[in-house]
């Protein structure tokens, strides 16, 4: 019984590691991947290596990405980083009632 009790803190802390580094990364590697294979053509993304761009063309593992008017570039289906979400139109400031 006192050998299980010394080996409760290696237990807590490989439970420990597991909950706040291997879980989440897992998470994110999932959500990733869910990702890139939801693209569309003409979605806005960014490239890994912090180019952006817009698809053109799909492939099964590799796009087509153009990354300035007439200049397209072939790269991995894992490069692409994230889709860009278009920005939120900007709100003035508002004018006073007149009464």
């Amino acid at each position: 019984m006192p050998e299980l009790v010394q080996l409760l803190p290696l237990v807590g802390i490989a439970l420990l590691f597991w909950l706040l580094v291997i879980r989440p990364a897992s998470r994110r590697q999932r959500e990733l991947g869910r990702m890139q294979s939801s693209l569309s053509v003409g979605d806005e993304v960014m490239l890994t290596s912090g180019v952006y761009g817009t698809l053109r063309e799909l492939e099964d593992d590799r796009v087509h990405v153009e990354i300035a008017t007439g200049v397209v570039i072939s790269v991995a289906r894992g490069a692409i980083g994230t889709i860009v979400s278009p920005p939120e139109p900007e709100l003035g400031p508002a004018e006073p009632e007149e009464n």
